[in-house]
């Protein structure tokens, strides 16, 4: 079987025993790089000498298939460098192709950079939405399309570009959109800056150190009346969106009824 190890994002002492009883006996591990797994295995102390495979953006389309085959006879440990294979990390396409082949995957749950930061956030936990790593360019238009997001929105971004990518959050969704940026999950030098996008964009002006997780509030309902909202369903249907989806979307943002926004746009479109 495939055998998904989330593993230490900072503090060793994360390392459950299941991960370390799995290292102490795997056969095979496939990890996103071995530098990494090898120097785990010395700080936890484990002797094993596994058979290990590299598992990265670069070939992990072209070795999933060599994964899986010997998954059917042996278990495949599989490691990112810190947290949870296949977010943001080495592993959705093993994963995809273990499945299409009737193969089992199976996962050791553990440290996860995206639910920590949510933890101690001190935004809504109750909807959220991972969205991975911030894009390089075009982050305006990036940011402005989540503009309407209702959740609480999870980034990954890049330390050297921290302070332009928070500017340019700012700009999108507004200076007092609140925002929380945490650094160095679980290390020594811990460190969670929460304040108005302004403000945090400020805060790290010059960029930063370390690993980091952006958490972003969600848009705040905004109140509407039910023929403005039929309206703005009309508008983006217009402009292609399925009927369905755009009455959700305008329910998420207005705080209005989706079915009353559905079928009331349903009849302004027979009528």
């Amino acid at each position: 079987m495939i055998i998904l190890a989330a593993t230490p994002i900072g503090n060793l002492g994360d390392a459950s025993r299941r991960l370390i009883e799995a290292l102490s006996t795997a056969e095979v591990i496939a990890s996103e790089d071995t530098r990494t797994t090898i120097h785990l295995m010395r700080a936890l102390g484990i002797e094993n000498r596994p058979r290990l495979i590299p598992l990265h953006e670069h070939n992990e389309t072209t070795v999933a298939a060599e994964l899986v085959e010997l998954a059917r006879s042996t278990d495949v440990l599989v490691l990112s460098d810190a947290g949870m294979p296949a977010i943001s990390d080495p592993g959705f396409p093993l994963v995809a192709a273990a499945a299409a082949a009737g193969v089992t995957v199976t996962a050791l749950p553990g440290p996860s950079a995206v639910l920590t930061a949510l933890a101690v956030s001190g935004l809504p936990t109750d909807r959220f939405t991972f969205e991975g790593f911030l894009p390089r360019k075009g982050r305006v238009a990036y940011f402005a399309g989540l503009a309407r997001e209702p959740r609480t929105m999870i980034f990954f971004e890049s330390p050297n570009r921290l302070g332009a990518a928070l500017a340019d959050l700012a700009t999108a969704l507004g200076a007092d959109r609140r925002v929380v940026v945490c650094r160095e999950l679980t290390k020594l030098h811990e460190e969670v800056v929460r304040g108005s996008a302004a403000d945090v964009a400020e805060h790290f002006a010059d960029g930063a150190r370390g690993e980091i997780v952006v958490v972003v509030e969600g848009a705040a309902a905004v109140a509407s009346d039910l023929p403005t909202g039929i309206a703005q369903v009309l508008a983006l249907v217009a402009d292609g969106a399925k009927l369905k989806e755009a009455s959700a979307e305008v329910a998420d943002a207005t705080g209005l009824s989706r079915r009353d926004l559905y079928e009331g746009a349903l009849a302004a479109r027979k009528a």
